[in-house]
């Protein structure tokens, strides 16, 4: 298992997406972070379900930078419980996974 990981998380605007992404990145705690969107989100909230547009931040990051990355992600994140998960990069090539170790601190 690689020490790297895929952190997702949700925002309500391309603007909101694209300050997230520019923050994680200058901080070198992110070698990348892909945005796509708008997408459709349906979930149950206090009792209701609800849809939204939100924008899909993908964040490339080492396990060990997990807990800078969700605090940055809370400093700008609108919403009360924000959508923060991270999955493990169980395999990746040699090249790309050497890149995204030297872009981050």
């Amino acid at each position: 298992m690689s020490p790297y990981l895929v952190v997702m998380t949700t925002v309500d605007s391309a603007v909101r997406a694209g300050d997230l992404s520019q923050r994680l990145v200058e901080r070198s705690i992110a070698a990348c972070v892909q945005v796509l969107g708008p997408i459709s989100s349906t979930y149950r909230w206090k009792e209701k379900v609800e849809t939204a547009q939100e924008w899909l931040c993908l964040i490339k990051t080492r396990e060990d930078l997990y807990s800078r990355v969700e605090a940055t992600i809370g400093e700008i994140h609108p919403y009360e419980l924000p959508e923060i998960v991270a999955l493990p990069i169980a395999q990746g090539s040699h090249r790309y996974l050497s890149w995204l170790e030297g872009a981050v601190s």
